[in-house]
């Protein structure tokens, strides 16, 4: 079903437009200007008041996947002066033309408050394995939305929202010598990987900034000490010394392909 869709996602979004239209009073009125927009392929369309905004995924943080389902939501705000009767959304990759990633929603339309100005929310359930088939696709997606209002106006909007779905990482940590005496040498080691969605496991992700933090004993913020890169097999290694008490851990920021991650705390005794 999802191969199928794929195919006709062009159709499929412009399904509000080649159906026939009428007036409140039930009679029949030309549908050519829904017809004309669909024959010219238009990306985004409107007809009368109805308007698009206010578009959130996923409470606003990016979307990340690793091996397992993700579930998420989409909302958006419709408005029409006659209400709104029925809207729905999907996810994109791509350029126009050149979709190579789609995510349809789990409902067959949104669901939407009553009243001239609604929220609409749709739920998405990504599938890795099906729907992130190619590493490239951990990057920039878009949402396309549709609203039909119920004096038959209508907005069909290819791009109202961008955002990243990310792939997943992993940091190790591990501080050794344990204990260590006071003034030594502490190698601190780790590891940063993320998931490649091609062999569906996680592998290193290299020359990749990451910063060396600790927090004192009985304390609660992590301080940054150095910034150190992974190397080419994503392994990170570096040097401090032991003064006190404390956690030392990993922090990698992220990028718009990969999910920011922290490591564990691994604690070390100062003697």
């Amino acid at each position: 079903m999802r191969a199928s869709a794929a195919v006709v996602t062009g159709a499929l979004a412009l399904t509000s437009l080649v159906a026939p239209v009428a007036q409140a009073d039930d009679k029949p009125v030309s549908d050519a200007p829904r017809s004309a927009f669909a024959a010219k392929g238009a990306d985004d369309v409107q007809l009368g008041d109805t308007k698009i905004s206010k578009v959130v995924v996923n409470g606003g943080k990016p979307v990340v996947a690793g091996t397992a389902n993700v579930k998420f939501k989409v909302s958006f705000t419709a408005s029409d002066n006659s209400g709104i009767a029925s809207a729905d959304a999907y996810l994109w990759h791509g350029a126009v033309g050149k979709e190579d990633g789609f995510v349809f929603a789990e409902e067959d339309t949104a669901k939407c408050g009553t009243g001239t100005t609604v929220t609409c929310t749709v739920t998405f359930v990504v599938e890795p394995w099906w729907d992130l088939n190619k590493n490239s696709l951990g990057t920039n997606w878009k949402v396309a939305a549709t609203a039909d209002a119920k004096d038959y106006d209508f907005t069909m909007k290819d791009n109202v929202k961008s955002f990243n779905i990310q792939r997943a990482a992993k940091l190790s940590v591990n501080a050794s010598p344990e204990p260590v005496k006071k003034g030594k040498t502490l190698t601190v080691t780790g590891a940063l990987t993320r998931i490649n969605w091609e062999t569906e496991k996680y592998a290193g992700y290299t020359d990749q900034s990451v910063q060396l933090q600790f927090r004192k004993k009985g304390t609660k913020a992590y301080s940054t000490l150095k910034t150190v890169k992974t190397d080419k097999k994503g392994n990170l290694k570096t040097t401090v010394k032991a003064t006190v008490d404390g956690d030392y851990r990993y922090s990698f920021a992220g990028t718009t392909t990969t999910q920011a991650v922290n490591s564990g705390g691994d604690g070390i005794d100062v003697r």
